[in-house]
């Protein structure tokens, strides 16, 4: 073999092993121990990490840098030398020594021998330079000081997001600080967050439209026959179908009395035409009437003994009052879409004072809205429309808690469907492992923080990337604030440190001080007065 002509770029990089094997995107790398007890030394951050678990290196291949990550780590039979397992995450073009252009995949893979560079900081700066057209920066990327990590928001929301972590570790801070960063980018965002604890109008302030049982106002008549069903049908079994054929049937009639079905070719059951529960209830009397045994009639008692409790509880006056009879589809659509934003992008559901029996209803009805305006509006100038869900396991359940849902359904449909119409799924949960494994699976960017259940932790390590399982590693380790991202929002898989949200921007789920709270006293009296006055007004 001829001698070089030129002069190697990497000749003056320090080396710190070499490739031992290589087998498809996996590799084992021989490391020298002295080599890595040096690095500990280095000032530079990224380098002094250059032989831990989750720390890159690189290694030349022709006029390109293949870049690695560390996943496992073993004393090698010599006792100056370690074997580190690592996965292979990219490639970029060589500058001098430095990486640069970042891509993803590996086009030629290094041979045995090889030799083993740390990643310096200023690789790092070009690993994860983006053009900020489309990024928004959330935090640093560990175990950079000044390295600036950053989302890709098409990517990421075109592709469905998870955002994961058990209580505690700064879950909704962070979800309220990438929702800020998206909005600070695009001021004519449009949003939709279900909120169950009522935690993230505190957050959003002036920007965000709170709607909650008080001004919601959500026609029943937008309902369809599902999610009817939900809480008009009481019975189970076989009397459920029965009870449902009978609510359906008349449903349609119901709906076929209003003056805009008139203008429509094709009525369905689930058409969204506004009709009166009073000519609901009538339509099921006269259709009782013809039933000639007493048995044929207890379905239809039943459904009207449900509809005129539902209609005489005050706490589904936000649903079923009768000032929602009239056609406000079109001022309903543009005020929880946020159509135009007027600089408040995101419009908070706050379904804690709601009953539970109707929350799920609710999140139903309002998921479904997006998915079917952003179906048929196709042919009209696109506005993308981002539904984040906190608290998501209660939605789309896995199989051993499901019960055939109407939200679950279309939930599962927005995750698999969303992205062709311009429908994004954001899902916060602290309990990954009774999420839907489908759900999860459709989720192009996983933000993974702290999980302390070793079921929660396999979940997550069996829906990410082979080239993640590195860092997911780390993740019972991580910090308050700290999480393992992956997949299309991100250039690579990497540990970001959030930034620190400003007090006023934070949502108000904060916990509990026991200690500093149970010093304090006096006003009991007022203070159990009030509380008893909006438990039994039910929050007005």
């Amino acid at each position: 073999m001829e001698p070089r002509s030129e002069p190697d770029p990497a000749s003056h990089l320090p080396i710190i092993g070499a490739v031992l094997d290589v087998a498809g995107s996996a590799s084992q790398l021989l490391l020298d121990l002295p080599a890595v007890h040096a690095l500990a030394g280095e000032d530079d951050p990224v380098t002094a990490a250059g032989g831990q678990i989750g720390a890159q290196v690189k290694m030349r291949v022709g006029q390109r840098w293949i870049i690695a990550s560390i996943r496992a780590l073993r004393l090698a039979e010599r006792d100056d030398a370690l074997v580190a397992k690592v996965d292979f995450m990219g490639e970029g073009d060589d500058l001098s020594g430095e990486i640069g252009a970042f891509r993803r995949g590996v086009t030629r893979f290094p041979l045995p021998g090889t030799p083993v560079h740390p990643v310096t900081t200023t690789d790092l700066r070009r690993l994860y330079a983006a053009d900020h057209q489309g990024h928004v920066a959330v935090g640093h990327v560990h175990p950079a000081r000044d390295v600036r990590a950053m989302l890709n928001v098409d990517a990421m929301l075109g592709k469905h997001f998870a955002l994961l972590g058990s209580t505690g570790t700064g879950k909704s801070t962070s979800a309220a600080l990438i929702l800020h960063r998206i909005c600070d980018a695009n001021p004519q965002a449009h949003i939709v967050m279900v909120d169950p604890h009522g935690e993230y109008a505190a957050a959003f302030g002036e920007r965000g439209m709170r709607l909650d049982a008080s001004n919601l106002q959500l026609p029943y008549w937008l309902l369809d026959l599902r999610e009817h069903g939900e809480i008009f049908l009481t019975s189970s079994g076989p009397e459920r179908q029965v009870d449902a054929d009978i609510l359906g049937r008349c449903l349609l009639a119901a709906r076929a009395r209003h003056r805009l079905a008139q203008d429509i070719g094709r009525l369905t059951v689930d058409s969204p035409i506004p009709y009166l529960l009073s000519d609901l209830l009538q339509i099921l009397q006269q259709d009782m009437g013809k039933m000639n045994r007493a048995g044929d009639t207890a379905p239809y008692l039943r459904i009207k003994g449900r509809i005129e409790e539902i209609r005489a509880d005050p706490r589904y006056g936000f649903m079923f009052s009768g000032l929602l009879v009239a056609d406000t589809m079109a001022a309903f659509l543009k005020r929880v879409f946020r159509l135009p934003a007027d600089g408040r992008p995101v419009s908070i559901v706050d379904v804690s004072g709601m009953p539970s029996e109707v929350t799920s209803v609710v999140v139903s009805v309002l998921a479904r809205l997006v998915f079917d305006y952003a179906l048929w509006s196709r042919d009209e100038p696109r506005r993308p429309i981002l539904l984040v869900c906190e608290e998501a396991h209660r939605y789309v359940p896995n199989e051993r808690n499901a019960e055939g849902s109407p939200v679950a359904h279309i939930l599962n449909r927005i995750a698999k469907e969303g992205r062709k119409y311009g429908v994004s799924l954001g899902l916060i949960t602290q309990r990954p492992s009774d999420l839907a494994e489908g759900v999860l699976s459709q989720c192009g960017t996983i933000l993974a923080m702290r999980l302390n259940n070793e079921r929660d932790q396999a979940f997550v390590r069996a829906a990410m990337p082979e080239g993640a399982r590195g860092f997911l590693d780390a993740i019972p380790a991580l910090r308050n604030r700290e999480c393992i991202a992956v997949g299309e929002g991100v250039a690579t898989p990497i540990r970001i440190l959030f930034d620190d949200l400003e007090p006023h921007l934070r949502p108000a789920s904060a916990d509990p001080s026991f200690t500093t709270l149970w010093r304090e006293t006096g006003d009991e009296d007022a203070i159990v007065e009030r509380t008893i006055r909006r438990w039994r007004a039910q929050g007005r």
